[in-house]
Parts: C-alpha cells; structure tokens; sequence
C-alpha cells in the first residue's frame, strides 16, 4: 500500500511537472491534451523506430555469429585436412629417405669422404701462400665441406684439380702481380716471387701471409743482411740458378727467427751492469789495440837496430840501452858491477812502456766474470720478484729476469775470454822484447868485462 501511494505521488510530480511545462506553452487545456498526445505519439515513433533498429542489428549479430562458427568449423576442418597430410608427408618422406640410402650405395660413403676431404684441404689451403695467388679456392672447399646434398662430378673434378694444383705449385718458382699490405699497413701493387708454397719474397723482403685478408704483407721485422740480400737476389734473377732461403714450416721458423733479438739488444736486456760490462770491455780492447800497434812498431825498430849495433840510435828501447852505455866513455872504465846496475837500470827504464796496459787488462779480465755474476743475481731477484708478485711460476714472466741474468754472464765472459787472449799476446810480445833487450845487454857487460881484461 505504502509503495502503491508513493508510485502515484511520484507520477503526479511528474504530470504536473509535465502539465507546467505544457501549461508554459498551451494556453488551453484542449492544446494541452494535443500536445500531450502529439508528445506520445512521437515517443511511440522513436521508440519503434529504435526496436527496429535493434532488431536489425540483432539479426546482423546472429548472422556474423554463424559466419565465425561456419569459418571456425572450416579452420577446424582444413586444419585437420594439413595434419593428416602432414603426417602423410612424413611418412612418405622417410619412405623416400630410406630409398635414396639405399640406392645411395657407396656413393653416400663417398659424400662423406668428400666432405671430409674438402674439409680438410680447406684448411690446408687457408694457410698456404698459393691461396694469396687463388683465394676462390677456398671458398668453394668451405662451401663443399658444409654440403648438405651430394657433390655433382664437376665439383668433385674440381677438388681434384684444386688439390693438384696445390702439389704442383708448390714446387713450382713463380713471379706475379699482387697486393701487398707494407709494414705502415696500406696496401701496394708489388711484384712477388714465391718458392712453392714455403716462402715469398718482395723487393728484398720476406713476406707473411694473411689468412683473414688472403693478403702477402711484409713482415714487421726482416732477418738479417745475408737473408735479405738472397732475397734480393731471387728476385732480381731471370734465369740460371741462384742460393735462396727456404722455410720448410711454410712462414713458421721464419717469424720465429725474426724475433730473436740483436746483439745490441741482447745488450740492453742486460741493464746498467751489461753497460758497465761493455764500457770495460770496450776501454780494454782500445787499450790492448794501441799497445799491440805500440809494441809491433818497437819490435819493428828493434830488428832494424839489431842488424846495426855498431851504429844504435835513440828511436828504440835497444838503441838507448846502448846509447846510455856506449855513448858516455867515462863509462867504459868503470867496474862491472857498476856497469852491470847501469845496463839494468837502462832496461827497466824501457819495461814499463813496454808492459804497459797489461794490468788494467788483467783486471778487467778478473772483473768481467764478477760483473757478470752480478748481473746474474739481479736478474735472479727480478725473476723471484715477478713469482712473488703474479703468484705463479709462468714462464713468460720469469724470462725477462732469467734473459737479464744469463746476458750479463754471457757479457761478462764475453769480455773476459777475449781481453785474456789479447793480454796473453801483448805479455809475449813485451816478453820477446825485454828478452832481446836483456840479450843484448848482457852481451854488452860481457864485452865490457873483456875489454877490461885485455887491458888489464
């Protein structure tokens, strides 16, 4: 009852909102009433009009929702149509993998000799200097090694020609036209000479070959003079037969023998005691020089006095020991023990000029090992060092110290041995001259003697 009584309060606020503002246009209760039924009516159009609409678009839903289920089932259909030929296909597939194995034969045996073999040659033929001359080679055995079908006879003929080739050109001396990448890096038209697959030279330089550019270039560091100069000489011939270097590892030996140092910097690697070493070594041998010109040109003057005693002169050490005697004849009256002090004393005026240089020499032939034993111990503390610090005994980091301690003994003796052999012959050649000088004095003292008896 309660809500039957608000449901009627509410629709007479609403015709009577209706009513006022009908009431605002109408002034007559009979226009009112038409316009209250012309308002209905229209509400009844538009809302016909709107359940047609509806009604249309229902029906438009229903029929795209038959066409997706029509679609969906066909979809469905279709694809159970391509699984069934799928597993089909599959099946006929291993039927006729199956008989192409067995109509393979040995032919599928020799897909994978080919296979293998073209594998092989390709990576012989990356590293060989005749792939600088032909580097198409190497793809077609990269490609062929990687097949995934049977090789045709062409291709099959062509790694037999490949590989025929390669033995041929490998004994073979051939000359051409080439980039060639320089030490700077940039790339220059050169003329090569190769010997087989072993070596390639250029321009009196012995060249590397690139895999990764399927280039020649010329080696960082080149060998020494005897080596490049038959490099030289290779090239330059036009026929005949000349000396060349072949390196048999095909370019390994080569790199190899290019990395060895110096002499010079054997030198360095041997620091402030391999300097010292050498500073002593060289002050030694410039000593040892000047003395051996020294005593060469006094024994040359000794000889020529020698076959003219009559007549000494006081160019040489023989000529004033028998001037400072002969030459004074107060002298020739005085006692033989005083003319005996007299000749010694002129003999030993002439020694030290003679022996001169020879202790400085022994000492450096003494100090060179010790020197060397130094530098051996300072490279051993370098290589206990560089173990300490890394943690563990890697050979690479322990050959710098070993190098440095092996070159300054090998300084060390190097200056020793040599200096000793030099000092040895400088001793003869002063020994042989203050032995004729001894000679020749006693001779004298003797004739003196005998003078004196006969006039006695």
């Amino acid at each position: 009852m309660i809500h039957f009584r608000v449901r009627r309060w509410i629709l007479a606020v609403t015709a009577g909102l209706a009513l006022g503002s009908a009431a605002r246009a109408a002034d007559t209760l009979d226009q009112l009433l038409e316009q209250t039924r012309n308002a209905r009516t229209k509400r009844a159009e538009v809302n016909s009009e709107r359940e047609k609409r509806f009604l249309a678009d229902r029906d438009q839903q229903a029929k795209l929702l038959a066409d997706a289920r029509a679609e969906r089932d066909a979809e469905e259909k279709r694809g159970k149509d391509l699984s069934a030929q799928f597993d089909a296909n599959e099946q006929k597939l291993k039927e006729l993998e199956s008989l192409l194995k067995t109509r393979e034969g040995n032919l599928g045996e020799l897909f994978g000799v080919t296979r293998q073999v073209a594998g092989d040659v390709s990576s012989v033929f990356l590293n060989s200097l005749t792939t600088a001359r032909f580097p198409e080679r190497d793809e077609f055995l990269a490609k062929l090694a990687k097949a995934k079908s049977l090789p045709s006879i062409v291709e099959l003929e062509q790694v037999w020609f490949e590989m025929q080739r390669e033995m041929t050109e490998s004994g073979r001396v051939a000359r051409f036209n080439t980039q060639v990448v320089t030490a700077e890096g940039t790339p220059a038209e050169r003329e090569v000479v190769t010997i087989g697959s072993f070596i390639a030279m250029s321009n009196g330089e012995f060249l590397s070959y690139l895999p990764g550019l399927k280039k020649l270039a010329v080696l960082s560091r080149q060998p020494s003079s005897d080596l490049t100069g038959a490099a030289a000489d290779v090239q330059a011939a036009k026929d005949g037969y000349v000396s060349a270097v072949v390196d048999p590892s095909r370019g390994v030996l080569l790199s190899l023998y290019v990395q060895r140092p110096g002499v010079w910097e054997r030198i360095q690697r041997g620091e402030a005691v391999g300097y010292v070493i050498m500073a002593i070594g060289v002050i030694g041998a410039l000593c040892a020089l000047y003395q051996f010109l020294y005593l060469v040109r006094v024994r040359w003057a000794v000889n020529r006095q020698l076959a003219r005693l009559e007549s000494p002169t006081p160019d040489n050490p023989l000529g004033r020991v028998l001037l400072s005697f002969k030459g004074d004849p107060a002298r020739i009256e005085e006692e033989a023990e005083v003319a005996e002090l007299r000749i010694s004393e002129a003999v030993l005026r002439e020694v030290p000029a003679l022996e001169r240089f020879q202790a400085f020499l022994r000492l450096a032939v003494a100090a060179g090992p010790l020197l060397g034993l130094v530098g051996t111990v300072i490279g051993m503390i370098i290589t206990f060092q560089s173990i300490t610090e890394s943690g563990s005994s890697d050979p690479k980091l322990m050959a710098a110290g070993i190098g440095q301690a092996m070159i300054a003994t090998v300084l060390g003796l190097g200056i020793a041995i040599p200096l000793l052999f030099m000092n040895a012959g400088l001793a003869s050649l002063s020994r042989s001259i203050v032995q004729i000088l001894d000679e020749q004095s006693t001779g004298l003292l003797a004739e003196h003697i005998e003078g004196r008896r006969r006039r006695a």
